[in-house]
């Protein structure tokens, strides 16, 4: 599929992928604002560690519309009515772009891009539970219920953060932790004794084109698909006498990149850890062809020691000469964490999106030499 022109800065870029430590949303705005400057990417930054509401999926299902949730000891579940699980993920949302608000008002300079994230639908449907406890995914109508909802609350949730940040380009991070296992039909059923039906290729197609076209609609500028893959404890598992669904899922997930270049997203997230020379031959021609690459490339493990920036910009360069990729393209990246931070400490992410800076900038040099 041709993409359409992306306005690229010139060179590479950075960004973070959505989530920051701690609970204060003050300093999660500031340190959001302040360490991207244009041409990078700042965004709104969740924090899970206030709690319920606060993690993806609460995060989430408070921009649904006409589908209200609440906790069980088995996780979310749609529920009849909003009550106080739903009241604090809507609570917690509120409160962040008030205070991002507040922010960008007391700078006095509102950022030229800024970037909203919420999960995709599939992987919302593997994770929020129906009323007799079954996954949503399993239904296809809750499947199209989601879809819509989320579509009609992105467009709420744009014109929010629009206010706050008047006059922004606004980016939509969509995340599909678990498409690989949805995909691949690797997550258990609620018993555990047998896994939920795969999702069809041309079902997956249909949602993302639709989920990318609506987005567009509601004013986002720009549209990436992160297919990251999430914990590998909400889904895949094994039934007894059975093989590991690994191979599965790893086919799934080829797919899934394949259905996320051709979905109409601007641009594709995804970790280079993960990527073999298939994946970045799938990738060369949508480059080739105006797509963005979200390139996760700096590991955001706690405790661990980061690795020099010369030694990411390599993991980089080598596939990208040994596919003839025109270093010009370089500027279609955006380099990101390979992963959430939310489990770091404060010090340790400034660290990890301090890194990811360097490496942008190591790449535009490549590309100007």
């Amino acid at each position: 599929m041709s993409h359409s022109p992306n306005a690229f800065p010139g060179h590479a870029t950075a960004t973070a992928l959505g989530q920051w430590p701690g609970t204060d949303p003050v300093e999660a705005a500031k340190v959001a604002l302040g360490v991207f400057p244009a041409p990078h990417l700042p965004e709104l930054a969740a924090l899970p560690g206030r709690g319920t509401g606060s993690d993806a999926v609460g995060r989430t299902a408070a921009m649904l519309v006409e589908l209200p949730v609440d906790i069980q000891p088995y996780g979310w579940r749609f529920a009849d009515r909003p009550g106080l699980d739903q009241r604090r993920a809507v609570s917690a949302l509120s409160t962040d772009i008030n205070v991002l608000a507040d922010v960008v008002g007391a700078a006095g300079e509102v950022p030229a891009q800024f970037k909203v994230h919420a999960m995709g639908p599939l992987s919302l449907a593997a994770s929020i539970h129906l009323h007799y406890g079954e996954r949503a995914l399993r239904d296809h109508g809750a499947r199209r219920d989601i879809a819509d909802s989320l579509a009609a609350g992105l467009a709420l949730h744009a014109a929010k953060v629009a206010a706050a940040v008047p006059g922004a380009a606004l980016t939509l991070q969509i995340d599909e932790p678990f498409i690989a296992a949805a995909a691949a039909g690797t997550i258990p059923t609620a018993s555990g004794y047998r896994t939920l039906r795969s999702i069809p290729a041309a079902e997956l197609r249909h949602t993302w084109s639709t989920l990318v076209d609506a987005a567009r609609a509601a004013g986002f500028a720009t549209i990436a698909l992160n297919l990251a893959p999430g914990d590998a404890g909400q889904g895949s598992a094994a039934r007894p006498g059975e093989t590991e669904p690994a191979a599965a899922e790893a086919a799934a997930w080829r797919m899934a990149l394949d259905t996320a270049i051709d979905s109409g997203a601007d641009a594709v997230a995804l970790p280079l850890q993960n990527l073999d020379t298939g994946h970045w031959e799938q990738l060369a021609g949508a480059i080739e062809s105006g797509l963005g690459v979200w390139a996760g490339t700096v590991p955001a493990g706690a405790g661990g020691v980061l690795p020099q920036y010369s030694v990411l910009v390599e993991r980089i360069m080598r596939p990208w000469r040994g596919l003839g990729l025109e270093e010009s393209r370089l500027q279609q990246l955006r380099i990101t964490p390979e992963s959430s931070l939310a489990q770091l400490s404060p010090q340790q992410a400034r660290a990890v999106l301090g890194r990811t800076l360097e490496v942008a900038d190591a790449l535009g040099g490549i590309q100007n030499n």
